[in-house]
């Protein structure tokens, strides 16, 4: 596997975490939380993050219901990744999400959501999920068939 960064995002209307991850190490890590109060900020505070980082693709949470299906937070959480591919020009991959919450909660040993450790959970899966080899995921990874 080619040495990529990541940017990792769990997406919310009034904030969204985000996370920093790479393909060589297979870690990913909590950046910050933002929050902003307009479209425009929030897409010119990703900008900024991508100037920094350089990411290679770009990992969003796709938050599908308990059981699987689609809800009306997956069509947001699609339309977000759709808007990052279409504003930057970077491969998006979707991520289920399912859990991701409860996961950066028992991290933090807290009941308080952290969107940013979230957001790492999620790249974290992605990372898992990608073959020791130049291969593409397998149909079995969660990321399979999820690209933008």
């Amino acid at each position: 596997m080619p040495d990529e960064t990541l940017l990792g995002f769990d997406f919310g209307e009034k904030k969204l975490g985000i996370a920093i991850g790479n393909t060589l190490t297979r870690q990913a890590r909590p950046l910050e939380i933002l929050f902003s109060e307009t479209r425009d900020a929030r897409f010119g505070r990703i900008a900024e993050l991508l100037r920094e980082w350089q990411p290679q693709r770009v990992v969003v949470g796709l938050a599908l219901a308990s059981d699987g299906g689609e809800q009306p937070a997956t069509a947001r959480c699609r339309r977000f990744a759709n808007q990052l591919h279409g504003r930057f020009g970077l491969p998006v991959v979707l991520v289920d999400e399912r859990g991701s919450s409860m996961e950066a909660q028992q991290l933090l040993g807290t009941n308080a959501p952290d969107d940013a450790v979230a957001a790492a959970v999620i790249l974290q899966r992605y990372l898992d999920a990608l073959p020791a080899a130049t291969d593409s995921p397998s149909a079995e990874s969660p990321v399979a068939g999820s690209r933008v």
